[in-house]
């Protein structure tokens, strides 16, 4: 039948499509109308991302007690050097996975090889273990701790205990269903023999796995003899526990493939239009949601049309090892993959074991004690970083992003068919001031490849119409007079108070002379501007703050104020009994001339609540930031990213900053003077250490938040500033080269940053800063606060060498 053709008798909701339509669709003859609709749906949830995971395959046993038809995986004690691998073996193949850039362990192996050989039993003996699956649980936590890499279990039929030994061990685990037909099971068929394929035993395993939530792969064995209604059973089955349990991760489609010295040797094999078909009707079946998975090396030269069914993911492909289970057919290499991937309009990325929805919700699907070893490889969305640059380290970047001059998309040859429509079209109308929706901003910060050349390119052509070829910065001095606080940010290594921590710096308070006298020294050697921000100290009140602008004041009274986080003001106003307006009037008329909107983090409280508890919430930082641009009092907008948080986070913090620039813009006193991406420095962070954060941002994420930033905020922000002490000079560079257009401070005295690991600086000079300007052919030029230009002769010079006296 076709019923592609029109036929108004067969038309379904394919987002929700019934039991009954799916198996009507057994006999479908159109696959290129049901690959069509498969691809389509495909692209509504998983876009232009087509995903793989880097393995190594470690065969732990090829004894098995199942007797497949089509198995060469499976052999005899005979047919084995040892039994099992040693864990020294399992070992050396992961490392040379690690020097491979693997992050994948799949450790497979046959189903409980002891209840059949005795070899198998006197080898567990002897090795101390009395299962086959004791023993794997030994050798998956040493590959976790020792290597790093993440272990895949496919470990076969298994009960909700043993699962649960496993859970603590692995990152993910799977099993094929392959089958829900027990005909396949009866004599002469190809599960005869082997108890472990009973179909009521599978699906047993893969109902406890939903009930102990372990991140779960599953699939189909197609060309074995079923038929094109039971596939489509079984992958019912399939979706009704994953709509259960939600726990399926991934669903694989594999064809079979006729194997010499087996006895399924010749049987036909299915051709290319029956996996096509069946690819097509797993994506229509299970959803747009679902990852829907092929073995890339199973269908050589005809990857395209195998995406074009409506795949999103090709599986575990290894640099190192073979594909144990169909040696005759060798992995693509990862260039080829991503080459003809790419030939189809769809972008390689690689991912963990675990897919980006669940590795994103570790406290869920992921034993507590493996959230560092699976975070400190992720990115923000849920995939593999892909690149090694972190924040504060001073590391080189990726030489995609040294060569930012030569980005120019004419010069790329970037054609305008691999720009995603949907990209371009936003991109251009941010560009023309249009406000961009969150959804719209998310999107912006997933991008790649050509569209994320596209988007930084943009970003700077922006910043060329807005701030021209000018690169600004400020002569200033950070004084951060306390790291004692008692609030508990896990995300922060400056503010001290608790000894077990073993932090980098002891706990300090500076005393009033002692800021006063780091303010005079500033002004004297020609900073316009002093920076006064520090933990909160248990014996401050709003008075000390007061104090504090009262003794820069007197002794500084040329410079420019720029002080306390929406958070200090918040506990000064609340510690005198005041109301925020109240108290900032009173701070302004001591000598409050501007505030940095820092303790911001994220805007966000699906993060913010779980980043600092305790810390005033996102209404409340607003509402101080809102009542500082009614009081006239120009303030700075921040972001702190890469610890916890993601794309959907960053679109709506975006959008929050962009609200209050353009509330206060209407009301025509203070405003928004800047915004500061602020990548997670983690080194030292007791969120990072205590394995709850990934390792900040990649360098690709640093140069979107700057890009985004520049276009999402447009036209109601102008300045965005680099976070030179958390970049380094390359990544301030690159970042000046996709929309940003300040440099910020010569700071003097930073300590945050260093706190948290930085190894980059604690000072710049303006010499310095505009060396760094000319050498991306940019004009520097000193700046106030309030970006007026610094013209005062001999003020430039005044600030060539500091070498301030510091007392700690």
């Amino acid at each position: 039948m076709n019923h592609f053709n029109g036929d108004p008798s067969f038309q379904f909701d394919h987002a929700n499509i019934s039991e009954q339509q799916a198996l009507l669709l057994a006999n479908e003859t159109d696959t290129a109308g049901l690959m069509a609709m498969a691809a389509k749906m495909r692209d509504q949830h998983h876009g232009k991302r087509i995903s793989y995971s880097r393995k190594v395959f470690i065969p732990l046993t090829h004894l098995c007690r199942d007797v497949c038809h089509y198995c060469t995986f499976a052999k005899t004690p005979k047919q084995v050097e040892s039994p099992y691998l040693s864990i020294e073996q399992t070992l050396e193949i992961a490392r040379r996975g690690v020097q491979m850039g693997c992050t994948e362990a799949l450790l497979t192996l046959g189903e409980r090889p002891e209840l059949r050989y005795r070899a198998a039993r006197e080898a567990l003996q002897q090795l101390g273990f009395s299962s086959t699956l004791e023993y794997l649980a030994e050798v998956s936590s040493a590959i976790l701790a020792e290597t790093g890499l993440l272990p895949h279990l496919n470990s076969g039929c298994m009960d909700r205990e043993e699962l649960n030994e496993l859970r603590k061990c692995s990152i993910s685990m799977g099993m094929m269903l392959e089958s829900s037909s027990e005909r396949l099971s009866e004599r002469g068929k190809p599960h005869f023999g082997s108890p472990d394929k009973n179909p009521a035993a599978r699906i047993a395993t893969l109902r406890a796995a939903g009930e102990i939530e372990v991140p779960f792969t599953t699939g189909i064995l197609i060309g074995i003899g079923e038929t094109r209604r039971e596939r489509i059973e079984a992958l019912l089955i399939i979706r009704q526990l994953h709509q259960q349990y939600g726990h399926i991760q991934e669903v694989i489609i594999q064809n079979f493939r006729a194997k010499p010295g087996t006895l399924m040797a010749t049987a036909p094999e299915p051709d290319l239009n029956e996996l096509l078909w069946t690819l097509a009707i797993s994506r229509i079946v299970l959803g747009a949601e679902m990852n829907i998975q092929v073995p890339p090396n199973l269908s050589p030269g005809v990857l395209s049309q195998l995406i074009g069914a409506g795949i999103n993911d090709w599986g575990g492909v290894s640099p190192v090892t073979p594909d144990h289970v169909n040696p005759e057919a060798p992995w693509p290499h990862l260039t080829d993959l991503a080459n003809q991937t790419e030939s189809t309009g769809k972008q390689l990325v690689q991912r963990a074991p675990v897919y980006p929805s669940y590795a994103k919700n570790t406290q869920q699907w992921v034993d507590k004690k493996n959230h560092k070893a699976l975070l400190i490889h992720l990115d923000g969305s849920g995939y593999i970083r892909d690149d090694s640059w972190l924040a504060g380290t001073g590391n080189s970047l990726p030489e995609t992003y040294i060569k930012l001059p030569s980005l120019k998309i004419e010069k790329k040859n970037i054609s305008a068919k691999s720009i995603d429509p949907t990209i371009r079209d936003i991109v251009n109308r941010a560009a023309k001031g249009e406000l961009i929706t969150e959804l719209e901003l998310e999107l912006l910060f997933h991008v790649r490849g050509d569209d994320l050349d596209y988007v930084i390119e943009a970003a700077d052509q922006l910043r060329k119409e807005v701030n021209g070829e000018v690169i600004s910065y400020v002569v200033n001095r950070n004084i951060n007079y306390t790291n004692i606080c008692y609030f508990h940010c896990g995300f922060c290594a400056f503010a001290k108070g608790k000894v077990q921590e073993n932090l980098r710096d002891k706990p300090y308070k500076l005393g009033m002379d002692e800021i006063a006298r780091r303010a005079l020294e500033a002004q004297k050697k020609g900073a316009t501007e002093v920076c006064l921000q520090g933990g909160i100290h248990p014996d401050y009140t709003g008075e000390t703050y007061l104090q504090i602008l009262k003794a820069v004041k007197q002794a500084a009274p040329n410079l420019h104020i720029h002080a306390f986080s929406p958070l200090e003001v918040w506990q000064g106003a609340s510690t005198l009994g005041l109301s925020i307006d109240d108290f900032l009037a009173q701070l302004k008329a001591a000598g409050l001339n501007s505030m940095p909107g820092t303790a911001a983090e994220i805007l966000d409280e699906r993060i913010r609540s779980r980043l600092s508890p305790d810390k005033i919430n996102t209404d409340q930082w607003c509402s101080v930031i809102s009542s500082a641009h009614q009081q006239g009092i120009d303030t700075t907008s921040t972001i702190m990213f890469g610890h916890l948080d993601g794309p959907e986070h960053w679109a709506r913090h975006l959008v929050t900053i962009r609200q209050l620039q353009q509330k206060a813009e209407a009301a025509g006193l203070g405003v928004i003077k800047e915004f500061v991406p602020l990548p997670f420095v983690h080194m030292e962070s007791p969120l990072f250490r205590k394995g709850k954060a990934r390792q900040g941002p990649s360098f690709r994420e640093t140069i979107l938040m700057h890009a985004v930033a520049r276009l999402g905020l447009h036209p109601h922000i102008k300045n965005i500033q680099v976070s030179w002490p958390k970049l380094g000079r390359q990544g301030a560079e690159a970042c000046l080269k996709a929309g940003a257009n300040d440099l910020g401070g010569t700071l003097m005295n930073e300590s945050i940053s260093r706190a948290a690991g930085a190894s980059v600086g604690q000072e710049m000079t303006s010499a310095m800063f505009e060396r760094w300007a000319q050498g991306i052919d940019r004009k520097p030029r000193q700046r106030r606060t309030n970006y007026s230009w610094a013209e005062e002769p001999g003020l430039v010079a005044r600030t060539a060498s500091s070498n301030l006296q510091r007392i700690l």
